[in-house]
């Protein structure tokens, strides 16, 4: 049964994310990221980006399955790519189908309307099937 997490009110959610990406390539966690291919390219372009002391190693589910297996983070609009990664990062508005697959399922809400309201629906979803959520609220949290 996977470990279900929400991280509420992510003022910058793709700056958030990346953070959150190097905290897990530091613990030498594999990272599937699932998103629509907007949001996907998006964050590709913030990884490289992100800081200047810091490469995480990633790649698309479109790159060579070699490339794949050497990097610590997946980015796929397909959730079925991401099959075998131990941590799923749910950056669409949907209940990632086979979540239950993963040991671990992150669900990063942005504070805008939209996306509380949908992180409320697929809370509702989880909770319902009898999964133990946690929840972080990220605007009471320093950010570095």
């Amino acid at each position: 049964m996977p470990q279900i997490e929400f991280h509420f009110n992510a003022p910058e959610r793709l700056h958030y994310v990346c953070r959150f990406l190097r905290k897990a390539h530091v613990h030498d966690w594999r990272v599937g990221v699932l998103g629509s291919e907007a949001v996907l390219r998006q964050l590709d372009a913030a990884l490289w980006s992100f800081s200047e002391h810091d490469f995480l190693p990633h790649c698309t589910a479109n790159d060579s399955p070699h490339m794949q297996q050497a990097s610590a983070i997946l980015l796929s609009p397909d959730v079925g790519r991401l099959a075998g990664w131990p941590m799923l990062v749910n950056l669409g508005d949907d209940v990632p189908e086979g979540f239950e697959q993963f040991q671990r399922v992150i669900e990063i809400v942005p504070s805008d309307d939209h996306g509380k309201m949908t992180a409320r629906q697929r809370w509702r979803h989880y909770a319902a099937q009898g999964f133990e959520l946690t929840q972080h609220d990220l605007s009471k949290v320093a950010t570095a």
